[in-house]
């Protein structure tokens, strides 16, 4: 079977679209190489790995990058347990202002984040909660709960309602049709949602910095970093270290959100 052959004019455009969306990365990539500490000059004078090694003898790039995960892990663990929770609870009942509370469910990632985060201060203060990693953590559940949220309630709306109905009339208890209908059915959604969770709390910036105290999680690390220019070979390999970091889960919910397609 033979498919027609698009234009080179789409292709072209295909292709400068690509650089314009990935340039700055690739310069990232290209000077976290450079032999000198703060020149930009192109093309760089010289290419070297020396950086990688010196990165990994700062102490301080290992606690936020710790930090970072554990916030991540944390937060997306919370998210997944109450966006899940969510999602069944508006997906099986119908109910008055059932729409007007799912538009305010997906609101926080809707917002911008500054918005968010002047938000989330201004009610931690409110409380008298003195800002450390949990606040982090709560901050950063937030929108995490969004991303959990979207993919289990598309997923849910793809099972047939026959298979609950079949389940309960055959006797099993809530959990049970729980646990053997609805999990197997929804897991890959569950687990797509909770990778981009994952990736977004890592790398996440706005909302992180008004919500941590003295606490500095990997992305706030890198932005520091930006005042000393003499490290900034350094500061494109901790970046480079974010991108990999949250391009695996992107990548594995990409996988599995298009196998359940198939």
């Amino acid at each position: 079977m033979s498919t027609e052959r698009a234009p080179w004019s789409l292709r072209l455009a295909a292709i400068g679209g690509l650089l314009f969306l990935h340039f700055p990365i690739l310069v990232i990539l290209l000077y976290a190489f450079t032999t000198e500490e703060n020149a930009f000059t192109f093309p760089p004078p010289g290419l070297t790995t020396q950086w990688f090694g010196a990165i990994l003898e700062r102490p301080d790039f290992w606690r936020a990058l710790i930090l970072s995960l554990q916030v991540a892990a944390i937060a997306t663990l919370i998210a997944i347990v109450l966006g899940t929770l969510i999602a069944l609870a508006t997906y099986r009942r119908k109910f008055f202002g059932s729409d007007s509370l799912s538009l305010l469910i997906v609101l926080p990632i809707a917002l911008p984040g500054i918005v968010s985060g002047i938000a989330l201060r201004s009610s931690i203060s409110v409380l008298d909660i003195d800002f450390s990693v949990w606040t982090i953590i709560i901050g950063h559940a937030t929108f995490c709960i969004v991303t959990v949220y979207n993919n289990v309630v598309a997923r849910l709306r793809r099972t047939s309602n026959s298979l609950l109905e079949a389940s309960m009339d055959l006797g099993a208890t809530n959990w049970q049709t729980f646990r053997h209908v609805v999990l197997p059915n929804i897991a890959t959604a569950l687990l797509a949602g909770g990778m981009l969770a994952f990736a977004l709390s890592f790398d996440e910036i706005i909302v992180t910095t008004f919500t941590a105290g003295q606490d500095r999680t990997l992305p706030i690390w890198i932005f520091d970093q930006l005042t000393r220019p003499r490290d900034r070979p350094v500061t494109n390999v901790a970046a480079i270290i974010v991108i990999l970091t949250t391009l695996v889960p992107i990548y594995l919910a990409y996988r599995w959100t298009q196998e359940t397609r198939d």
